[in-house]
Order: structure tokens, then sequence, then C-alpha cells
């Protein structure tokens, strides 16, 4: 499928893009990959990473998924796109709101239609567990974004053009999440790790995980779905006992914007949401459910089963949590993998 193909990821630079490449790169031979950003210093460090003389399929590209123009001459003749670009931190998006709705909603739009000009054959845009019933800015944004993605099937046309979502929780040891700053304090010989609520969860995924996740889903995909996979959740106080046992743990409120749980799967799309062995998927409706199923079954040649009605996925009710053992070995795995 990716043989001799183009790829193009936005926000390439971030965690997500450093992994992506280098598990891609292992496992097909693309054309070119084409690395679309706006920071151009993180694409110096990226090109030091993945120098010219020993990937010269890999190119970078300035620019901003606010800029059409820009996204229309990155994307000829691209036939695959992963869009990762976004404004990610919910206390920044709750006192910058329109700088959010600008990068990740408009954004959004933008990449559909350079996607739809230059034929982009399949678009996947990653998303987040705050997109479902959001009570912060980014998660409303977020949703909109989604929104827009599977309303994009409907405008195409004659054109062959598909976009779908993947949607999934904390991605451990990215830039900004909790493991990087609890391993902080316990370098600095901090005496507590800070926890914004003692009920806390989050689901909790690897790196390699989502770029293995996201791969499959392209691969699969026939337009309109939101893949969401089966992840374990884990407790943040279990977290904060498994990175250092002998810290106090100290309370210090919730940030602005921020959940006790995550939500993946709610409870208002179960009567459009089909259980695989190892993921959800959500249709846009219940009216082409039918269809879809079929449709989705021949890409990956597996049966899946309507969920039960009010059944939702949460890192609160989620049968699978990490134990403090489990979160030990898997940090030390995490710890040995290069910086990402």
């Amino acid at each position: 499928m990716f043989k001799d193909k183009t790829l193009m990821i936005t926000g390439g630079t971030g965690s997500f893009g450093n992994r992506f490449i280098t598990i891609f790169l292992k496992k097909f031979k693309p054309r070119k990959i084409i690395v679309y950003s706006r920071d151009e210093y993180k694409q110096f460090l990226m090109s030091q990473k993945f120098p010219p003389n020993k990937y010269p399929q890999i190119r970078f590209l300035l620019g901003d998924v606010r800029d059409l123009d820009r996204l229309k001459m990155a994307m000829r003749e691209v036939d695959f796109v992963i869009h990762a670009a976004a404004l990610k931190q919910v206390p920044a998006a709750e006192y910058n709101p329109m700088e959010f709705v600008k990068t990740n909603i408009h954004g959004a739009e933008n990449i559909i239609n350079a996607a739809i000009s230059t034929n982009v054959k399949k678009v996947i845009a990653l998303s987040t567990d705050k997109a479902a019933n959001p009570i912060n800015l980014y998660g409303a944004t977020k949703l909109a974004s989604d929104k827009i993605f599977i309303a994009a099937n409907n405008i195409t046309g004659t054109k062959n053009n598909r976009f779908s979502i993947v949607r999934y929780g904390n991605v451990v040891g990215s830039r900004g999440s909790v493991v990087p700053l609890f391993q902080d304090y316990i370098n600095n010989r901090k005496n507590f790790l800070p926890v914004t609520h003692k009920e806390m969860t989050r689901f909790w995924i690897t790196l390699d995980q989502s770029v293995e996740f996201v791969i499959s889903c392209l691969k699969k995909m026939s337009g309109g779905e939101i893949f969401v996979p089966k992840i374990p959740s884990v407790k943040i106080t279990t977290l904060a006992k498994a990175m250092n046992p002998t810290a106090k743990i100290k309370i210090i409120g919730i940030r602005p914007g921020e959940k006790i749980h995550e939500l993946m799967c709610p409870k208002d799309s179960s009567g459009h949401t089909i259980e695989f062995k190892n993921y959800f998927v959500i249709f846009s409706s219940e009216t082409n459910i039918n269809s879809k199923i079929k449709e989705i079954q021949k890409n990956i040649k597996e049966k899946g089963k309507k969920v039960k009605l009010d059944f939702e996925y949460s890192s609160k009710t989620n049968q699978n949590f990490l134990s403090i053992n489990e979160i030990r070995k898997l940090n030390k795995k995490l710890f040995l993998l290069p910086n990402n």
C-alpha cells in the first residue's frame, strides 16, 4: 500500500512525527515523506536525526495549517496525509481561545480543502479523548475538527478522497505529559509530586502503540470512521507511587478546563459504535452503519459487533488499569528508548 507512495505529516516535528518516521521507514519503502510544520528550529533538529544523505526520501517544508495556499502546494502529488498539527495545551486554550480555533478548526478545514484540490487519497487526523463530550476549549476545537473531517466525506463529489479520525488518550512520555513532569521533580530531588486531583485517571498509550495504530487505521479506513484503541487506564496517584514511592503526593487542584476522568466513546454515540477485538469504531450515524460495517470488514477481515446502548468507554470505568509494577516496567522500557 505504501510502497513508492508519498506521505505528508502535518506537525511532523512533534513526538508522534519523529517516532512515526522511525517506525514507518523500517516497515515500508515510500517514495517520499514530507514533514510539514511551522517551527524551523525543530525542523533543523529533526534533520540532524534524519540527515539527507541517509534519508533522502524525507523532505522538510515550512508552513502553517492556517495557510491554505501553502498546504495546496505542499500536497501536490501526495497520496496520504496524517494530520497531527494542533495546539494542545488545555490551560493555554482557556486563555487563548481564538488561536486554538484558528489552528485546530480553520486548520482542519484547510487540510480538507487542500486534500480535495490535490486529490489526496486518504487523510487521517489525530484527535484526542478530550474531544468526546468536551468541557474545555481545546476539546471543543478538536470535536469541531473531528466533525469537519467526518463531514468532508460528503463533499468530495466524484473524487476518491477519504477522511477518517484516530482518537486516543495520553501518550506516555510525550512532551507536556505527566511522566516527564514527575521525572523532573524526581531528578531535582523534590520530596513531593504534584497531582491535580486524588481521583484523577487517564487513558494510557505508548508512542509506539499510537504510531502502529495510526498505520493500521490508514490501511483499514474507508472514510467517515473514528477509530478508538482499547488501551489501559492509570490512576495518577498510582503513577506517582510507581515513580517515587517515598515522595508525598501534593494535591494542587484541577487546572482550568481539566477533566477528572477521560472519555473516548461517549454514551451518545453507542448506537453507532462497533467493537472489534482491539479497538472501537464510531460511525457518523446509525443510518449508514450496516453498509459501513460491511465495507470496513472487507478491509480488515474481522467481524465486529454493536456495543450495548448507553455503552461508554471511560478511563474511570475501564476494565484494564495498570498496576504499580506494570507502570514501572513500562516506564523502564520507555526510558531506554531514544528521546522523541
